[in-house]
């Protein structure tokens, strides 16, 4: 591949120093996939700047002219504090006329609203935990039609914020206290399915209209105390030692049936492409004891530190990391915008 100017764009508080010498781990974590993106880019041959986004794009659009770049790397989860706004700066890079990595703006605005997600799930027959949504502000009204155990979880927020063991409700009051909590903690309103017992499933897929899917992945739940759910609460994504202390980890997804793997498979290209999702994305699925599959969420531009489950599934598939990156930068070369087929 040639070599590219490649402006690499991230939150403001997460651009990376040039060396990991004398920082703690936790430091690192805050921005590992950051480090990893620039320095493996810049290693292939780039000619790479970083720049910090967080309220405005003012310095984006001067970054832009100036420089201009061959393609924008879009590593933003948020824009001004929200994470349900950042594809406004994706829809912003399309009215420059500027290339870039990752979701187009209607997949990103999609996947980020899970209640929206949840709806056109439904819309399409694909099999998903029954749910309703609980609106801030207003009065909570306990549903008679769905199932417990129930999970309560933001409507909006990721990175499983807000999410833990009580997170999951066996009875009204529970739910009522949980939902009140969402409401008060996240700020957002409160999304309640009916928890589906099973296997923590993950799916990668790759590409702008011909989808492939990577190896599936699985995180499995070590040794958890025996009265606490296997959800993928913020302590067990993130807690490097609660991970240690309870055997958490992820890894290939091992002995699920032939018929499985391929519902699965096909499940993540039909989602990708109700949700409009380009570029990369991850799929998160529960698979119960009985073989039923039911996908939970869709997540646009996932986590790509190269020790991450986007980066390790993509490289069992034989696409180790410099060769994913450029992938990425590949599929946003090719990314058919409106205003490249419109002729702009």
């Amino acid at each position: 591949m040639k070599k590219q100017r490649i402006l690499v764009i991230m939150h403001e508080s997460l651009v990376p120093p040039n060396s990991l010498e004398g920082l703690e781990q936790s430091v690192i974590d805050e921005w590992r996939t950051e480090y990893d993106v620039v320095t493996h880019l810049r290693a292939a041959g780039h000619e790479v700047r970083c720049l910090g986004v967080y309220g405005s794009l003012t310095d984006l659009k001067a970054s832009i002219q100036e420089w201009r770049p061959d393609v924008v790397f879009n590593l933003l989860e948020e824009f001004d504090g929200l994470v349900n706004q950042d594809h406004h700066v994706v829809a912003f890079l399309e009215l420059l006329k500027q290339p870039y990595t990752g979701c187009n703006p209607r997949g990103l605005m999609l996947s980020r609203d899970k209640v929206l997600t949840k709806q056109l799930l439904s819309y399409h027959r694909i099999p998903s935990p029954q749910f309703a949504v609980f609106q801030k502000g207003k009065r909570i009204q306990l549903p008679a039609r769905l199932r417990y155990p129930l999970f309560v979880k933001s409507a909006t927020d990721d990175a499983s914020l807000g999410i833990a063991q009580a997170s999951i409700c066996h009875e009204p009051t529970t739910l009522r206290q949980r939902i009140e909590f969402v409401h008060q903690q996240t700020s957002s309103d409160a999304l309640v399915e009916e928890y589906v017992e099973g296997r923590e499933i993950y799916v990668g897929v790759l590409g702008n209209t011909r989808l492939t899917t990577l190896p599936i992945w699985e995180l499995k739940f070590g040794t958890l105390p025996e009265d606490s759910a296997p959800i993928a609460t913020r302590r067990v994504k993130w807690d490097r030692r609660y991970q240690a202390r309870h055997g958490i980890y992820t890894e290939a997804a091992q002995d699920l049936p032939d018929a499985v793997v391929a519902e699965l498979h096909r499940l993540t290209r039909r989602i990708c492409r109700a949700l409009h999702l380009t570029g990369y994305a991850r799929v998160d699925f529960r698979v119960r004891p009985d073989g039923r599959v039911f996908a939970l969420e869709a997540n646009a531009n996932p986590i790509l530190a190269q020790e991450e489950v986007f980066a390790r599934s993509a490289n069992v598939a034989g696409l180790r990391y410099d060769g994913l990156l450029a992938r990425i930068l590949s599929l946003g070369a090719s990314y058919q915008a409106t205003w490249r087929v419109g002729g702009g």
